[in-house]
């Protein structure tokens, strides 16, 4: 096992089962099965980096669920997700701040030379490397498409 991110799933997934905390545990078994499939059907060993992006991609998939559960008026499942969500989010690097962000646009737009929205896709690419799970996606996008406007 190379990557220290599993390894720690697997020291957390240990820690849980002593301690009984059944809800943690079978979130961490949640990410490990995750993990294990990609691992499979890729037949690759996956590292630190992608494992973030899995862990990501798990994330958005818990707030689209949170969205519709909550839009359905079903707050035990909303609940249920967020409380997924959380422990997910204990194993990502910490978030950028919104001066951190705007701060990482206006250097992917100088390096760039982006001028209008014809150059979005120029830096989007330059900042997905530089914020790589530490930002969302869309808000990204978004704030993209403000300042090229």
């Amino acid at each position: 096992m190379d990557s220290p991110l599993k390894q720690r799933f697997q020291d957390d997934m240990k820690t849980a089962l002593r301690a009984q905390d059944k809800p943690r545990l079978g979130v961490i078994r949640m990410i490990l099965a995750a993990i294990k499939q990609i691992e499979v059907d890729e037949r690759i060993e996956l590292d630190d980096a992608r494992i973030s992006q899995t862990l990501n991609k798990m994330i958005k998939q818990r707030r689209d669920s949170i969205a519709q559960y909550t839009e359905a008026k079903r707050d035990d499942l909303a609940a249920q997700e967020r409380f997924e969500e959380g422990i997910i989010q204990t194993y990502l690097p910490e978030s950028l701040t919104e001066a951190e962000v705007d701060k990482l646009l206006s250097q992917a737009i100088e390096q760039t030379g982006a001028t209008s929205i014809k150059d979005m896709g120029k830096v989007m690419a330059e900042l997905k490397l530089k914020c790589q799970g530490r930002a969302d996606t869309a808000a990204l996008s978004k704030k993209v498409k403000e300042r090229l406007s």
